[in-house]
């Protein structure tokens, strides 16, 4: 069984990336569905999963300490539990036993004993500011949100994932040593990458089974 986590930095295509390994591997492939999944258990809307999942409140809270969940006011209570439960899916997935993909959501340190192959995804500011206004602009009109908008979105993004990963892994994201390979998508066809990148963890993993 074999495992690639994918991290990445909002707005630099991470998640095409993920996408498009997972079709050329022929492997499983996990980002939204382990929402869809929480949202069916609980009987809500993916959306309110998503919004309690990235919520810049449930970070101040330790995950696994449930005991803490009456003291703490019933919305922040929601969003660990939520979490520590999104975090026991990911090792459901694990434990499976199928070669798969796993994008964002802290799954490299989540599944660390399983020895998965870390990518970290990221590009120049300016590139990932047009990837997210072409997502806009796919948009009805009255729903897009403005360049300065999506700009500063992606900087609060950035810095809540930034803290979010010193949280879970005690160590600054510009740590290197915590990933297996880097990409930078400025400048590089998405397919490009993703047919390099999957040579490159086919070989990776040989080398760990030989």
């Amino acid at each position: 069984m074999r495992i690639i986590t994918v991290s990445r930095q909002f707005g630099s295509g991470g998640r095409e990336l993920g996408k498009r390994l997972a079709d050329i591997l022929g492997w499983d492939y996990y980002d939204k569905e382990i929402i869809e999944k929480l949202a069916d258990e609980r009987g809500m809307n993916p959306d309110h999963v998503r919004h309690l999942l990235s919520h810049h409140g449930w970070h101040t809270y330790q995950l696994t300490y449930r005991n803490s969940f009456s003291h703490i006011g019933f919305s922040h209570a929601e969003r660990t539990e939520m979490l520590v439960r999104q975090r026991e899916v990911i090792r459901e997935i694990a434990a499976a036993g199928n070669d798969c993909i796993i994008v964002g959501r802290d799954a490299d340190v989540i599944l660390k004993e399983y020895d998965p192959f870390r990518i970290f995804v990221c590009a120049d500011m300016e590139s990932r500011l047009k990837r997210c206004m072409a997502f806009e602009r796919k948009k009805p009109p009255e729903q897009q949100l403005t360049e300065r908008v999506v700009l500063k979105n992606i900087k609060r993004i950035d810095k809540f994932r930034m803290r979010t990963r010193e949280i879970v892994t005690g160590k600054h994201r510009s740590d290197s040593s915590m990933f297996d390979l880097i990409i930078n998508t400025t400048g590089w066809s998405m397919k490009s990458l993703s047919e390099a990148a999957a040579e490159f963890s086919l070989r990776w993993f040989a080398g760990r089974e030989a």
